[in-house]
């Protein structure tokens, strides 16, 4: 049985999906690397595990490579390293290429993870993008804005899911971003034109270079709106009509994007703009699968395991492709102001209304601590052959369901 290595910084709820899936798949066995101790695993997954090695910092190619060569002389030759997290990509491309390893190798993954590089090498392909620049000053910054314009988005090249980007709409603003990433040589800072338009997502699994299977999304705002208005409950829609005409251009370009930054077999999310006139910007892209429960609408939407799927094509280098049978949406559940989770108001009237479209739910619990993230404290996942009426349920569960904190 060929012998895996996966990396997961910490045991997330997310994470243990991931983990139990991989350790339940037939015919393999399943090496783990972490910074937490096996022992704050769920039994079940603890006793499926083949090997397990806690390091200091799963992000450091080093330890990873000392823990994989550790785990290999006790239970084999590595078949594959892999992680889903997008800080992982890289040191664990420069494992595999230290160990001979096949996957995706170390100039690919800079390729995703480098986001000023991937944006250079989208403009040269001709795909449309934001106009960008890499800063190692204030002065700089202010260069750019002056030929660029407010409003602007400030983020590091490395950053993922939103987190420190910051929309500055004007000087001040701008200077204050800055304070906090503190532009230097060797800790640029990434400036990106602010693109007006509707933002989406495209995920798409590869096999051999080739897509071979995608899904894409509406958000409800954009998230980086939803990160600067507390009081927004955020949605995330699957279309049931990926297939048709209106995303042929999106779907064109997200494949040629995949071919210029070298995917090979994988999963990736590639975040995207529609303007006001009609046309496409692309945002970036991750190597790897999807957050913010992306990977669940995906299997509800085609009625199969897309965690699983993953770990197939991973592993095997195989892929099933599934028929897309429903649209399907989130409401993330955010409560207002601050403190812990005092109650959740409305839930029955939403059980009563569109309860029979619900698959999924994760109800926030009194005593539970605010999200420090736009997605919130918890989600109801729904369900329905039409796009429309998922959106229009969606809207009913945002306009009802309260969280409130205290």
């Amino acid at each position: 049985m060929p012998f895996v290595i996966y990396t997961a910084p910490n045991f997330t709820e997310n994470a243990v999906q991931f983990i139990r899936t991989l350790a339940n798949v037939p015919d393999v066995r399943l090496g783990l690397l972490s910074q937490e101790p096996k022992e704050w695993l769920p039994n079940d997954i603890q006793a499926r595990l083949a090997a397990f090695s806690r390091v200091d910092d799963v992000f450091d190619a080093v330890q990873i490579e000392a823990s994989a060569r550790l785990l290999a002389s006790q239970q084999g030759q590595i078949h594959r390293i892999i992680g889903a997290v997008e800080q992982a990509q890289v040191p664990v491309a420069q494992v595999r290429e230290h160990l001979g390893i096949e996957g995706m190798g170390v100039e690919a993954a800079l390729n995703f993870r480098d986001k000023g590089r991937m944006k250079n090498l989208l403009q040269a392909a001709g795909l449309p993008c934001a106009r960008h620049r890499k800063v190692t000053s204030k002065k700089e910054a202010l260069a750019f804005a002056k030929t660029t314009g407010y409003p602007l988005v400030v983020k590091p090249p490395d950053g993922a899911g939103s987190l420190a980007t910051f929309r500055a709409n004007n000087e001040q603003e701008l200077a204050k971003a800055l304070e906090i990433n503190a532009p230097r040589p060797g800790h640029e800072v990434l400036l990106e034109e602010f693109i007006i338009g509707h933002e989406h997502s495209f995920d798409t699994f590869s096999l051999g270079s080739k897509p071979v299977f995608h899904s894409l999304t509406q958000y409800f705002p954009n998230p980086l709106e939803a990160v600067r208005e507390p009081w927004i409950q955020w949605q995330v829609v699957l279309p049931r009509e990926v297939g048709s005409p209106p995303y042929d251009d999106i779907r064109a370009a997200a494949y040629r994007t995949l071919d210029v930054l070298g995917m090979e077999t994988g999963m990736s999310h590639l975040e995207w703009f529609r303007r006001p006139d009609g046309s496409l910007a692309i945002s970036e892209v991750a190597a790897r699968p999807p957050g913010a429960q992306i990977t669940k609408l995906i299997s509800r939407a085609n009625d199969f395991d897309s965690v699983e799927a993953w770990a197939r094509l991973m592993i095997f280098g195989e892929f099933q492709v599934p028929q897309r049978k429903y649209a399907v949406g989130a409401a993330y559940l955010r409560g207002q102001g601050q403190g812990k989770v005092r109650e959740v108001l409305g839930l029955q009237r939403v059980e009563a209304e569109v309860g029979h479209l619900v698959t999924d739910v994760k109800i926030p619990k009194p005593g539970q601590e605010k999200s420090l993230s736009y997605e919130g404290e918890g989600y109801i996942i729904l369900r329905h052959p039409d796009t429309e009426v998922v959106k229009e349920a969606l809207n009913r569960v945002v306009s009802t369901v309260r969280v409130v904190l205290g």
